[in-house]
Formats: structure tokens, sequence, C-alpha cells
């Protein structure tokens, strides 16, 4: 299987949240050594999934939590996580740079570069994700979902500075649009992520794209 990295398009995420898989061998970019930090970020994940084998669904386990922000916590502080090509940004929309991806399918890790003005839709999770901001600044949109209005509601800003880590569950329970709200003079932001998913999965079964009450934006 190649492991190699690669850029990927930005796209709504219209699939139903694969099935979590058992554990296989650790990922490893063949490119890669192992000795970098995406490769350990990869064998820490490796280490969770394992620690938790007995679970039906290890990805809600605290421990599994736990375990995946001190990941992303020592991977964003790593030096020379990305390579240039890594932290390329594009003009239509927020980029996203394929870094890894589980022999098995359990999870990919990208790199996604902000552009001053470049936003995600509003979404809850089909799988789950953390992410870690490397550089820059960027703005969290937190939603709760309303099954009477089927519809996201009762919008609430948060700062993400660099070294913000986040982590949560498939579902809408943690519904938010992620974006760079700087000026266009600001230089781009960049972010680490990690989602539940096959590395060609990330640009379609990770996003679970909602509406947004009009209020809202009010």
């Amino acid at each position: 299987m190649n492991h190699a990295a690669s850029s990927l398009p930005h796209a709504p995420d219209p699939h139903p949240k694969p099935r979590e898989r058992a554990p296989s061998a650790p990922c490893r970019d063949r490119a890669t050594p192992a000795s970098t930090p995406i490769a350990r970020f990869c064998t820490r994940l490796d280490a969770a999934f394992d620690s938790l084998r007995d679970e039906a669904a290890p990805s809600r386990h605290p421990a599994f939590a736990r375990a995946l922000r001190a990941a992303l916590a020592e991977a964003a502080a790593a030096p020379g996580l990305l390579t240039p090509a890594q932290r390329e940004s594009g003009a239509a929309g927020y980029r996203r740079h394929l870094l890894a991806a589980d022999p098995a399918g359990r999870y990919a890790v990208v790199s996604l570069v902000w552009e001053p003005g470049q936003w995600s839709p509003v979404h809850g999770h089909h799988a789950w994700c953390g992410y870690a901001v490397l550089e820059g600044k960027l703005t969290e949109i937190v939603y709760r979902w309303s099954d009477a209005a089927c519809c996201a509601i009762d919008a609430r800003r948060r700062a993400r500075p660099m070294g913000a880590v986040s982590y949560v569950c498939a579902g809408r329970d943690a519904i938010h649009r992620l974006g760079h709200a700087g000026a266009k003079t600001d230089a781009p932001a960049i972010s680490l992520h990690v989602y539940g998913v096959a590395g060609e999965q990330v640009a379609t079964h990770v996003n679970d794209v909602v509406a947004v009450d009009a209020r809202a934006y009010a």
C-alpha cells in the first residue's frame, strides 16, 4: 500500500461514518524514516488503539481521548514537523495535505493550511477527529444541534491559538466551523488533524455538513 503524502481537495462529506477497525500494523510512510515526528505520532496512535483492543469503540473511551490529545500536543511542539510542500496553501479554500495513513484504515493524518478568510463549512463529524494548531491562530465557532429546529443553533466563538488541541467523537455533539479570521495581510495558519477514516476517505467521510439557524449569523 502506498502511504506517500499527497494533497487532498476540499469537499463536503455526505457519507456515513465508517466502522472502527481492529488493530493492525503501525502506520508508516515508506518514504519517511521511522524517527520523524509524523512517524512517532502514528506510533502513539497505534499504542492507543492497542491498549484498548478489547473495546468495541475505542475512540469513545476516555483513555483514547487523553492519549490522542497528548500525541497531538507532542507532535505540534516538534520542530520540522512539515515539509515545505505540506505547508502550501490554496487560493480556492483551505488546503489539505495527507501526511500518513494507517494500513488498516483506522486513521489518516493531514495538515490543513488556511489563508485569511478561509473557513470550513458548519459540520458535525461522521468519524472521530482531533486537531492541533501548529502556526498562527484559528477561530472556532461552536454550535448546538436542535432536533426541533432540525439545524445547528446558538453559535459562540473562541480563539484557537498556536498549541490549542481538540478531540471529539463522531456525531453532532461537537458541531463547529473552523477558519482563519485574520486580516488579509496575515500569514497563513496551519493545523494538524487526525481523522478516524482511511486516507482516501478524508475528503468524503469526515464532515457531516449541517444547516444553520439564520440567527447564528445575526
